[in-house]
């Protein structure tokens, strides 16, 4: 077949020799399929393993980890938002102390976009209060 010649050796040597263009083209698709439960694996072990780093800021951690949950859930491995809130509240460093006991303490349960406006604005108020700290040190170290 004319299409032999096309497909690149190293594909070609893997793949039985067919006689039309589509039982062809279906073995060469079926050397690529990946598997769902794998990928499944691979995606919780990286979603379990995620902690939020002052390199990446909340809003990008908590909107990959809700992406990392849609990608599950299109392989039937759902959570529930409540579920997925508290492990992103879990997964927040230790300055988000307080911000966890006022979430846990509250009757109102927050859906994960709810949980990200917040958190940005928990963000902003630790990095305000980081700065001030900061600020007053160098003050105090002028007046000595």
């Amino acid at each position: 077949m004319f299409i032999n010649t096309k497909i690149f050796d190293g594909i070609r040597g893997f793949v039985d020799q067919h006689d039309n263009v589509k039982a062809l083209l279906k073995a060469i698709n079926e050397q690529f399929v990946t598997s769902d439960k794998a990928l499944a694996s691979t995606l919780i072990m990286k979603f379990s393993s995620l902690r939020l780093t002052d390199v990446s800021g909340v809003r990008e951690h908590i909107m990959q980890m809700r992406d990392i949950a849609a990608q599950l859930k299109t392989l039937e491995v759902e959570m529930s938002d409540s579920f997925l809130v508290h492990f992103i509240l879990n997964t927040l460093a230790q300055q988000y102390g307080p911000f966890k006991i006022s979430y846990n303490t509250h009757k109102d349960k927050w859906s994960v976009n709810e949980l990200l406006t917040m958190c940005v604005q928990e963000e902003k108020r630790l990095k305000m209060e980081l700065g001030e700290s900061a600020l007053m040190a160098m003050e105090g170290k002028d007046q000595n």
